[in-house]
């Protein structure tokens, strides 16, 4: 083990082009890492033995590293084994979004892709996301920027990486959403809840969502809904000390129902304060709630 490599905490920054690793790059600076963009994986090892030997306090450094580093680029599981056999403790954030989005974010910012330089476009998002594939597997934490702002992508940043205070402790996103809008991109963990009770059609709960007191309601004074929240709950009890076992420190539960909101909000509400019981620290999103209440408002 490196003299110092339990003080040297190692971030390594990848995923597609276009999804937001600048962004991600300015936003742990502000949290104090020292950060590299576009580094040879080769060159990973002489950075951090040279950090794990400085004196002081506790370094983060974050390493860009992606397809623009060319035929370096394979060279970035080899580093990653050797991190892992000098005890460095490292994680790998990974950032994608639809090909949609990525699409015209491209044509907004006029930037080329580094797999198209006189090419199709299209063609070199899905050859960057084929190419990503076995990375995006060995990915600790999983972010889809595809509906997020820069100032929702920092949020989420900071809460992941921006305290050392319960560093061991999994962070849960619980995430609602309507199957007919299509599945969470970065979901860990998908829960069909369209078997329950449906508030769509009761009149009187038709235009309300998952947030009111009425639906809330109807939906948990189920005997099915209940009866499935003890199963589903002790399930999770079961599963998540396992993917903290593993290195794991953010995962991604989506909750989904037809629409995305009666069914699918009340239950990650609820689901999301019964994991901030057992300690995990839970960020909650309704995916769909918002461009419910604009159709029908």
């Amino acid at each position: 083990m490196l003299l110092g490599s339990k003080d040297l905490e190692v971030l390594i920054i990848t995923g597609l082009s276009g999804a937001g690793k600048t962004q991600a790059v300015n936003c742990l600076e502000d949290l104090g890492y020292f950060c590299v963009d576009n580094l040879p994986p080769a060159l990973v090892s002489k950075f951090t033995e040279l950090s794990a030997q400085l004196e002081g306090n506790k370094m983060k450094v974050a390493f860009v590293i992606d397809v623009r580093g060319g035929q370096f680029f394979n060279d970035l599981f080899a580093v990653l084994d050797d991190l892992e056999r000098q005890g460095i403790k490292h994680q790998i954030l990974f950032l994608e979004a639809s090909d949609e989005v990525l699409l015209r974010r491209f044509k907004e910012s006029r930037r080329k892709h580094p797999l198209a330089p006189s090419g199709r476009l299209v063609e070199a998002i899905r050859l960057e996301r084929k190419m990503l594939q076995e990375l995006r597997g060995r990915a600790n934490v999983i972010i889809d920027t595809s509906a997020m702002s820069v100032s929702k992508l920092k949020e989420e940043l900071t809460r992941l990486f921006g305290s050392d205070d319960d560093k061991d402790v999994m962070t849960i996103t619980v995430v609602s959403f309507g199957y007919k809008l299509g599945l969470p991109m970065d979901a860990d963990l998908v829960m069909d809840v369209r078997f329950l009770p449906n508030p769509n059609y009761e009149p009187d709960l038709h235009y309300l969502t998952g947030e009111d007191d009425e639906v809330k309601k109807y939906v948990l004074g189920s005997d099915t809904t209940r009866s499935f929240l003890r199963r589903f709950l002790n399930l999770l009890k079961f599963l998540l000390p396992f993917y903290v076992r593993e290195g794991k420190t953010h995962l991604v539960l989506a909750v989904g129902c037809t629409g995305g909101q009666h069914r699918s909000v009340v239950l990650a509400d609820y689901i999301g304060k019964q994991l901030r019981k057992l300690g995990y620290r839970v960020i909650l999103k309704h995916r769909d709630v918002e461009r419910y209440k604009v159709e029908n408002f």
